[in-house]
C-alpha cells in the first residue's frame, strides 16, 4: 500500500490520515447473529492537542467547538455501528469526521453593529410609558 492520503477538511487544512486512529469493535444493531462474530463498529480517535496539522489559533477552535466529545486529554472520539459493513462505517464516520471538523474550523461569523430603527425605538418608548402606566394605577389614588 502508498503513502496514506490526506484528509480535506476545508480552509486548506488537511490532516494526515496516519494521524487517525481508526479501530473496529464488535457492534450492536443491524446485522442478525453475524453481529456477534463480525468486528463491524468503527471507532475514530485524533490526537487534536499533538495535531501538526492545525495552527494554533484552529487547534483553540476546534477545541472550544468540539470539546463535549474529547477526552481531557484532547483526543476525539467518534463512533459508526449505523451499517452493517466495517467499510461502510468506516466511510460514515471519516465522512463525519470531515464535517464536524470542518464545522468547527469556521471563523466565527463578525458581527455588524446596526442601528436602532426608528420604529423599534418608538415601540420602546411605547413599551416602557405603558408600563410606567399600569404600574401608576396599582398605587393607591392620591387625595
Amino acid at each position: 500500500m502508498g503513502p496514506m492520503p490526506d484528509i480535506p477538511l476545508g480552509r486548506g487544512v488537511s490532516v494526515p490520515e496516519a494521524e487517525l486512529d481508526l479501530r473496529a469493535a464488535k457492534a450492536g444493531g443491524p446485522g442478525g447473529q453475524s453481529v456477534n462474530t463480525t468486528d463491524s463498529k468503527i471507532e475514530l480517535r485524533w490526537d487534536v492537542a499533538g495535531t501538526s496539522a492545525l495552527s494554533e489559533a484552529q487547534r483553540r477552535r476546534v477545541m472550544e467547538r468540539l470539546g463535549s466529545r474529547m477526552t481531557s486529554a484532547g483526543v476525539l472520539i467518534l463512533t459508526g455501528s449505523e451499517h452493517k459493513s466495517q467499510h461502510r462505517n468506516r466511510e460514515a464516520v471519516l465522512a463525519r469526521f470531515r464535517t464536524l471538523v470542518g464545522e468547527a474550523l469556521e471563523p466565527p461569523k463578525q458581527r455588524r453593529r446596526t442601528r436602532p430603527t426608528r420604529g423599534s425605538k418608538e415601540r420602546r418608548l411605547r413599551a416602557k410609558k405603558q408600563r410606567g402606566e399600569v404600574k401608576k394605577l396599582r398605587k393607591p389614588p392620591q387625595a
